[in-house]
């Protein structure tokens, strides 16, 4: 229901020609699950001999988790089953949730594709492989993301696809798989600066759409309300476009 609904909203903005489907910005943002960092425990429903079990009992036990090493192989969460610990930047706590990734076109700001999966470490990159798909195959197309999609393997699959790659570059300790060859163009600066956008889609999804923390549990549905949430964000950015268009 939430994918048909959302591509009739797409639908509807390439009717009014809001979609010039030339220059498109991929990227991916953390959903938290709607379950807490505690329940996250050891699949087997051992404990780690560092670590005894909880001397008190209720909701919210005290939970020693010093020096305990907790992977989404050997842990999982039993109010959501399905979420794994997930970080989107270097640095930062990885939390529990789903990583929900969009294909933004450049020029209007709208979404036209939508992914919602469970965490790993190439989600972000298959799955915009996959919203990107559906273009025409006979279309050159320009695509900008962050450093995150510069690898070798995903740059030569959009390559492949007649997408131009205008990800960020990454030269931290190896070889960007982006040089001058693509960098020296103006097009690529251009694609730099409007693909820092797709954050307005996020905080618009997280703050007005009260999504930065699902109320839903299990990949479909989580996925469900995130592919309602972009359709409602494209009508309110298309009545936006209308009203500047007047």
């Amino acid at each position: 229901m939430a994918e048909e609904f959302f591509s009739l909203i797409v639908r509807q903005a390439r009717t009014r020609k809001l979609l010039p489907d030339e220059r498109f910005t991929v990227d991916g943002t953390l959903n938290e699950a709607w379950a807490g960092q505690k329940s996250f425990q050891r699949k087997d429903k051992g404990h780690d001999p560092l670590n005894p079990p909880p001397p008190d009992r209720g909701s919210n036990p005290t939970v020693n988790r010093h020096k305990e090493k907790r992977a989404n192989e050997t842990h999982e969460s039993p109010t959501d089953p399905m979420a794994r610990l997930y970080k989107k930047t270097r640095g930062a706590e990885a939390r529990l949730g789903y990583p929900g990734h969009v294909l933004t076109e450049n020029r209007s700001g709208l979404v036209v594709d939508v992914r919602f999966t469970q965490a790993t470490g190439t989600a972000e990159r298959e799955a915009a492989l996959q919203m990107l798909d559906n273009k025409a195959a006979w279309k050159q197309v320009a695509l900008g993301g962050d450093r995150g999609y510069n690898t070798r393997g995903f740059v030569a699959a959009t390559r492949a696809g007649q997408i131009t790659p205008h990800v960020a570059q990454n030269d931290s300790n190896r070889r960007s798989a982006i040089d001058e060859r693509t960098t020296r163009h103006d097009g690529y600066a251009v694609s730099q600066r409007t693909r820092k956008r797709v954050e307005e889609v996020f905080g618009w999804m997280k703050t007005v759409a009260q999504q930065r923390k699902t109320r839903f549990r299990g990949l479909d549905r989580v996925g469900w309300m995130f592919t309602f949430t972009a359709a409602a964000y494209n009508l309110v950015r298309m009545r936006n476009l209308a009203v500047q268009a007047a």
